[in-house]
């Protein structure tokens, strides 16, 4: 099988364009290596894929790059490309998202249609939901973004619904909650704080610390993708979640028993666009991805601070 993973140079990409290439599939990555962080991590991402003779990196912004070689003979397209962030999508950077976000995946999802209409898996993002009343979090519920990074990740879902009802095309939308695990971007939670435990540094937390996320093992979230194009319902939307909702202090106390390293703690305020809770409701991924949480947090976080201690 031959397959499309755009984004494939970050965190999640680069961990199924790996399991794919592992399992025998052909793989055209592409990537355009924003700036978001640096491009050195991005590339020690793509170390385990380089010596493969099935994954072809492709350098280059979706919204430039001619697609229809790229999605030729394609089966499926997993649609990971993003500009990744909440708390930097305001103000003049929201540019960025509505570029990389919303045009970026318009474009993609015409290409596919004239490329014989593979089946797009896209991933979304449980920022979608926003601040939400009532736990656990279900796919039917309201969509309220705070955020303009929510906001241009529910776009992205809508354009794939619309292209699924119109033209035919198979899409099936995953909304991650919090990804977490071996090549974690630098500026998520666990990663600065397991960094911080190893170079004794000190730590900003913003909030109280007494929200809470559904934190979910990337192996967990690979294996939920590559579900989603052989059994998904075309043209729905499914939570991934890991199913243990925690507070970050209690993430705090984790890692200092794993690292056996005492914390320094900054406390700040809360940032606009950061959700109070998150709990996903994974009924839906159960019934038709097969999808379980394989990975307690307690034991994703060891394997994360191992690859941090690892020198990555």
């Amino acid at each position: 099988m031959k397959a499309v993973v755009t984004g494939a140079a970050g965190f999640i990409g680069s961990h199924l364009a790996e399991s794919l290439v592992g399992d025998g599939h052909e793989v055209v990555g592409i990537d355009c290596f924003t700036d978001y962080y640096p491009r050195a991590a991005k590339e020690a991402n793509l170390g385990p894929l380089r010596g493969s003779p099935r994954f072809r990196l492709v350098e280059g912004r979706l919204q430039d790059l001619d697609l229809a070689p790229l999605l030729e003979g394609a089966e499926h397209v997993y649609h990971l490309a993003a500009q990744a962030g909440v708390r930097a999508s305001w103000g003049r950077e929201f540019c960025h998202y509505t570029e990389h976000n919303v045009l970026a995946t318009q474009r993609l999802l015409e290409a596919a249609v004239d490329a014989g209409r593979p089946t797009v898996v896209y991933a979304s993002s449980s920022s979608v939901y926003g601040d939400a009343g009532d736990l656990p979090l279900r796919e039917d519920g309201p969509c309220r973004p705070i955020s303009p990074y929510g906001v241009t990740k529910l776009a992205a879902e809508h354009l794939a619904l619309l292209y699924h009802r119109n033209h035919g095309l198979p899409t099936v939308c995953l909304r991650f909650f919090t990804v977490y695990g071996p090549r974690q971007r630098p500026d998520m939670a666990f990663h600065r704080f397991l960094r911080s435990a190893l170079e004794g540094q000190e730590v900003t937390l913003y909030g109280d610390g007494l929200q809470t996320r559904d934190f979910t093992y990337v192996a967990d979230v690979v294996a939920a993708a590559r579900s989603a194009p052989l059994s998904g319902r075309h043209g729905c939307v499914y939570n991934v979640g890991g199913g243990e909702r925690v507070a970050l202090n209690d993430v705090l106390r984790a890692v200092e028993r794993i690292t056996a390293r005492t914390l320094r703690i900054q406390r700040r305020e809360a940032q606009k666009g950061d959700m109070r809770d998150t709990f996903a409701d994974t009924t839906a991924a159960r019934r038709d991805l097969g999808f379980r949480s394989t990975v307690s947090l307690a034991d994703g976080l060891v394997r994360e601070w191992e690859w941090i201690r690892g020198g990555r």
